[in-house]
């Protein structure tokens, strides 16, 4: 029987949409982005992923593969990756070649994670896929990518080859907010990602599901999954609480249907109703805020409870300085 994993051993990582706050620009967004890339890789963060959405004045990740070029430029070992890219969005040569191209550059740093939802309305969907029945091929998409990974010798016949791309090892992991992915990445003996940042309810059963039909393969031996979370951590619990109010609002104008820019911190009885309430705490009740200490116990519980072996946080947060002091309180807890 495996021992029970401990927090002070497990990877922890960043999840980064690249939020743009009220008041700044989206050059702001992506140099914050590099400055919390670079803080992250000194303090011992494993790797720092940036998720592919669309048609959100908040969210500056939508060129997914060229961000990542950028954050890999401006670090040297933390691993930088997609959290995902949207692969019904996109044709897998095209990110064949891009992560190809990402790999030879920065070898042995690049992740390449996929999701089958669209990352954003269906409108802005339409827009990009032109061909809105690709979600319903998701696994047949995810085995054409692999085989543009393929070397010569395991796929010499084929007639159609990513350059660069070709030969090249870069993981691939597959991501999900429901029980698809997690049976799929278990049959494909993938990697898999749970997003319990935004869809806790989930969480049990697609875990149960990706070890349950994990099957190994040249790729992975046993199963490996990443449970991400929100967790904002300051020097004391109503402080964090105060600093988690910007993420309370950003679920409120997703429930409201209005996706807009980072909030700064305010008082929520202002805010919302006692339905909206309920609905926003339903969607983040996996959230972890408050001190060092309140953080490490409710990490140890999760950890605990799921037994994952690695977990990634986002921490959206209006201020900056303000952010970067979350992670590395978080780190040091973890850690300690």
């Amino acid at each position: 029987m495996k021992q029970p994993k401990s927090l002070d051993t497990i990877p922890l990582s960043v999840l980064d949409l690249s939020a743009v706050a009220e008041g700044s620009t989206v050059r702001d967004a992506f140099q914050n982005s590099m400055s919390l890339a670079q803080h992250a890789e000194k303090l011992g963060y494993k790797r720092y992923w940036v998720a592919e959405h669309h048609n959100m004045p908040g969210v500056a990740s939508s060129a997914t593969s060229v961000l990542i070029g950028y954050l890999a430029s401006g670090t040297s070992t933390i691993r930088i990756g997609a959290g995902g890219v949207m692969l019904p969005n996109h044709s897998p040569l095209v990110i064949a070649e891009q992560f190809g191209t990402l790999e030879s550059i920065y070898p042995g740093r690049i992740d390449l994670g996929l999701g089958r939802a669209p990352g954003t309305d269906m409108l802005t969907a339409r827009a990009l896929r032109r061909d809105f029945s690709a979600a319903d091929n998701f696994p047949e998409l995810v085995q054409e990518l692999q085989s543009y990974f393929e070397s010569i010798e395991e796929n010499s016949s084929r007639p159609i080859i990513a350059v660069p791309g070709q030969g090249l090892e870069v993981p691939i992991w597959l991501l999900g907010s429901s029980n698809f992915s997690a049976k799929l990445a278990g049959m494909m003996g993938l990697p898999y990602s749970f997003a319990s940042h935004f869809s806790p309810d989930y969480l049990e059963e697609a875990l149960h599901l990706y070890r349950s039909y994990f099957k190994p393969s040249k790729h992975l031996q046993e199963p490996y999954v990443i449970a991400s979370l929100n967790i904002i951590a300051a020097e004391t619990d109503e402080k964090a609480e105060f600093l988690a109010t910007s993420l309370l609002q950003q679920f409120l104008g997703i429930i409201r249907g209005k996706r807009g820019k980072i909030q700064p911190p305010a008082n929520m009885g202002e805010l919302w109703t006692a339905q909206e309430e309920m609905m926003v705490n339903k969607s983040l009740r996996a959230r972890i805020v408050g001190s060092p200490e309140t953080v490490k116990s409710k990490l140890e519980d999760f950890l605990a409870t799921t037994q994952v072996n690695e977990i990634m946080i986002n921490s959206p947060l209006y201020n900056h300085q303000e952010r970067l002091k979350s992670f590395e309180l978080i780190f040091k807890a973890a850690k300690q």
